[in-house]
């Protein structure tokens, strides 16, 4: 899981002018880093080595050496050519829409994969296992994403609050307290919404954990646990598409993980949780 070349495509905008013509040369020209040092680079860029190490820095590598190894290995195996997404055109027939539209779905996937942090996703299971309350906030697309977290940990057993409505998730994020975790949930990581929630929720000493694009952004700045996924919303496919494909595939990785983890404590309330779900749908009694 490196993705070297898909973090440096979805940080860009988020870099300083300097750090973004390195970033911008190495993108149009990455066949040449494996001959080019850093001295080199900051050269080739007008700008200094200080500058190209806070770049590296700034995509999670030590430095410009790991970079530079990592953007070799990713140029090997052609994952440079993960972020190369198709738009749908208005003239479009349906094959050609059904195909884009599950390809486009298979690369936020594919490339969310690629840049997964497992080591803030283990803190996120770890806090969520030990937490007595998870809430989920989310607006909008990211809200429908938080509706599907909700219905997913209520059937382990976990008290699970949900709010799209920006006045109840201030009244919900107030009613935290420390040990509880909050996942807030924004592809851009700029909705205002939750924005201003979010200093609520660490003030009431809950853990926050933030679900949004790869890159720099408000939300996951302020967050205690990040955690990202990578999508293109092109023209017609703003509509949070992609981004929530990845956004609920996060979830299921959070879910799945949690119950392989703690499965004999879990599968009691799997099981009652799916047998209260039979009763509901045929009206049948069974014994729980």
């Amino acid at each position: 899981m490196n993705g070297c070349f898909l973090k440096l495509k979805e940080s860009i905008n988020t870099l300083s002018n300097s750090e973004q013509r390195v970033a911008k040369y190495i993108l149009e020209n990455p066949e040449r880093i494996s001959s080019v040092t850093i001295s080199e680079l900051a050269d080739i860029c007008s700008t200094s080595k200080s500058a190209v190490v806070r770049m590296c820095k700034s995509l999670g590598y030590k430095g410009y050496k790991e970079f530079s190894m990592m953007l070799i290995s990713d140029l090997a195996n052609g994952n440079q050519e993960q972020f190369q997404y198709t738009d749908i055109l208005l003239c479009d027939n349906l094959e050609d829409i059904a195909r884009s539209v599950c390809m486009n779905n298979i690369k936020s996937i594919e490339n969310s994969l690629s840049i997964i942090d497992l080591k803030e996703y283990q803190k996120a299971i770890d806090s969520m296992l030990a937490a007595d309350r998870i809430d989920f906030y989310g607006v909008g697309g990211s809200g429908l994403v938080a509706l599907d977290a909700q219905n997913k940990f209520l059937r382990i057993n976990k008290t699970s609050v949900v709010c799209t409505d920006p006045n109840l998730q201030i009244l919900a994020a107030a009613g935290l307290k420390k040990g509880d975790v909050a996942v807030m949930i924004s592809y851009s990581g700029e909705t205002k919404d939750i924005i201003d929630n979010i200093d609520i929720v660490k003030d009431t000493g809950a853990t926050v954990i933030s679900l949004t694009r790869y890159g720099r952004n408000t939300l996951s700045d302020k967050a205690d646990i990040k955690l990202f996924i990578s999508s293109l919303e092109t023209l017609i496919r703003s509509g949070a598409t992609g981004s929530r494909i990845a956004q609920l595939t996060a979830i299921d990785i959070l879910y799945y993980a949690i119950i392989s983890k703690e499965y004999p404590n879990i599968k009691q309330y799997l099981d009652k949780t799916t047998i209260a779900l039979k009763r509901k749908k045929t009206g049948k009694i069974y014994e729980i």
